[in-house]
């Protein structure tokens, strides 16, 4: 048996074991989960493409459904092409630089998406709580400071965590039971010490603060919301006061069951390949949803989806007719 005498920052590379039952599956997992990242890698640029062509969505909401839909291809891009590296031609190996990296930027970029959906339920409360004074507190400089100040303090919180966890000491071909290097997944590959016990507890810890801490500033905001909506008289009102803000809610709720789903799955004795499903849940299905709730519900969305198209297609049509015209007078 090989000794523990390598560092996470000395260790060649890791191992990623993938699916441990479906390793007789790999082509069928490629091609569904490249499936995946086409569809949020199209619905999420569509989305970006519509807001930055659409002078009507130049707004507050849709500059930060903007930020959430380049952080969602980000996401997936940090992930699945290394998953589907794996299951085309068995490339499990990553890099020790790589596999903290990698751990680096998808933890960043989860606590991004929380930072975010705080930021976006703010804007949604300026508005309905103070229709007022929104266009005067939500200027596109605050939208802005709010933005870089979501990504910025979110992509500080993993630091600590993935330092410490490159100071483990692991077998020189440590195997990563998951599909890319989650935080838990690589403690879990060092040899089992003390230390490594302290560091699944405060990877725990830090997930739980900034997945729910966020969440309970989001629920304060809605229930603000609720209180304004609620002292408007007229049905109609209500109900077109509290659309605006209902694509967003089905977000939240969306993304937050993902995560509880993951953290029950890995206090529940359960198979491995339901934990690593589970952990990968909120990794993807939220980035596949997220595009599909705001354009199914949110009608300028869907308005500046089909005008994007439309164009795209008068644009096409009208080239073909000039490419006609010159074969025409060269003939």
């Amino acid at each position: 048996m090989e000794s523990c005498n390598f560092t996470g920052g000395s260790v060649p590379y890791f191992w990623l074991v993938g699916f441990p039952s479906l390793q007789d599956h790999q082509f069928p997992l490629f091609f569904v989960f490249l499936a995946f990242y086409l569809l949020i890698l199209s619905s999420n640029v569509t989305i970006i493409a519509a807001v930055a062509t659409d002078p009507k969505l130049h707004k507050p909401m849709y500059f930060f459904l903007t930020n959430l839909s380049i952080l969602d291809i980000l996401l997936t891009t940090i992930t699945i092409p290394q998953m589907l590296a794996m299951f085309s031609v068995n490339a499990r190996s990553i890099s020790s630089k790589g596999c903290f990296l990698q751990m680096y930027f998808f933890h960043g970029l989860a606590v991004t998406e929380t930072f975010l959906l705080v930021v976006m339920s703010y804007d949604r409360y300026e508005a309905i709580c103070h229709p007022l004074h929104y266009a005067v507190r939500m200027t596109r400089q605050k939208n802005a400071q709010l933005a870089a100040g979501a990504w910025f303090f979110a992509l500080l919180v993993p630091i600590p965590p993935v330092v410490q966890s490159s100071q483990l000491t692991f077998r020189k071909r440590p195997r990563v039971n998951h599909c890319f290097c989650d935080h838990l997944a690589v403690v879990q590959a060092a040899c089992q010490n003390a230390y490594t016990t302290f560091q699944s507890f405060m990877g725990f810890t830090i997930s739980m603060t900034v997945a729910f801490g966020p969440l309970l500033l989001v629920v304060i905001s809605y229930a603000c919301i609720m209180v304004s909506v609620l002292q408007i008289r007229s049905k109609e009102g209500r109900r077109k006061t509290f659309s605006t803000c209902f694509s967003h809610l089905v977000v939240v709720i969306t993304y937050y069951s993902s995560i509880a789903l993951a953290f029950l799955s890995y206090r529940v004795e359960m198979s491995s390949d339901i934990h690593i499903l589970s952990d990968m849940t909120f990794s993807i299905l939220t980035p596949l949803v997220n595009p599909l709730i705001y354009t199914l519900r949110n009608r300028d969305i869907k308005r500046a989806v089909k005008q994007l198209a439309s164009s795209k297609i008068f644009s096409t049509q009208k080239e073909r007719l000039c490419v006609d015209q010159v074969e025409t007078r060269e003939i």
